[in-house]
C-alpha cells in the first residue's frame, strides 16, 4: 500500500531536506499570523528552492482575502493553496478562478454533522483534508496535536482524493491508516520538538513508517 506523504508547517532548510531526502510528496508552508509555523512568502521562496519536481509545493491560508492570496502567489512557488479557515464553497470556487491554482479545502471533524460539511466541497475544492476540531479557544484552526474519530471516515466514499491530518504520528499512523482508510496523510506537530520546531529526525521516521506500509 502507497501512502502519500505531506509535511506542513516547514520553516528551516534542515527540515525541508529531511522531507525531501524522505521521500515526502507534498511539502506545505504556513501563512497565518497566529501559528508557530508562519513564514513569509520571500522565505517559503528560499525554503522551496531546492524542492525538486514532482513534489507539490502547498501554501496554507486561514480566510485569507485576495489580496494576501496575491502576495503569496506572486513571490512564493506555489503549487497548490490548501485553505484552512471557515472558507464557503463559494470562496473556494472564487480564489480557484482568480488565482488559477487546485485547492484543497480543509475540514474540522468532531462529529458524524462534519463529515456532512464536508460534501460541501466535493464539487468544488480539487483535494479535502480532514483534521481534528479545534478546542475552544485555540489560537489556530489546525497544527494543535489532536486526534478525531478516524472510524468517522471509515466507509465512506470521496469523489476527490483527500488527507488525514490531526495530530498523527509514526506510532500511530499505520492504525490511522487502517481505520480510516487514508491514501495520503499530512503532519505536522507529530515531526515536532515543540510548536514550530521541527526534528529532523522525527520527520525521516515518520515518512519511514509511510514507506513501509
Amino acid at each position: 500500500m502507497s501512502i502519500d506523504v505531506k509535511i506542513c508547517g516547514l520553516k528551516s532548510s534542515d527540515a525541508v531536506e529531511a522531507a525531501i531526502e524522505g521521500g515526502a510528496h507534498y511539502v506545505g508552508f504556513v501563512f497565518f499570523a497566529s501559528s508557530p509555523r508562519c513564514v513569509t512568502p520571500r522565505r517559503m521562496a528560499e525554503l522551496a528552492a531546492g524542492v525538486p519536481g514532482g513534489v507539490t509545493k502547498v501554501a496554507l491560508v486561514v480566510d485569507a482575502d485576495d489580496e494576501t492570496l496575491d502576495d503569496i502567489v506572486t513571490n512564493a512557488p506555489v503549487d497548490l493553496l490548501q485553505m484552512h479557515g471557515t472558507e464557503s464553497a463559494g470562496r473556494v470556487r472564487a480564489v480557484k478562478q482568480r488565482f488559477g491554482l487546485p485547492v484543497m479545502k480543509t475540514v474540522s471533524i468532531a462529529g458524524p454533522a462534519d463529515i456532512d460539511v464536508a460534501r460541501r466541497y466535493e464539487g468544488v475544492a480539487d483535494r479535502l483534508l480532514f483534521d481534528a476540531k479545534a478546542p475552544a479557544g485555540a489560537t489556530r484552526p489546525g497544527g494543535n496535536a489532536l486526534t478525531f474519530d478516524w472510524e468517522l471516515l471509515g466507509g465512506e466514499t470521496w469523489h476527490l482524493p483527500w488527507f488525514l491530518a490531526g495530530g498523527l504520528e509514526a506510532a500511530t499512523l499505520a492504525e490511522a491508516v487502517r481505520v480510516s482508510g487514508a491514501k495520503a496523510v499530512d503532519v505536522s506537530s507529530g515531526v515536532e520538538d515543540m510548536p514550530g520546531v521541527k526534528n529532523p529526525a522525527k520527520i525521516r521516521a515518520f515518512l519511514d513508517a509511510a514507506a513501509r506500509m
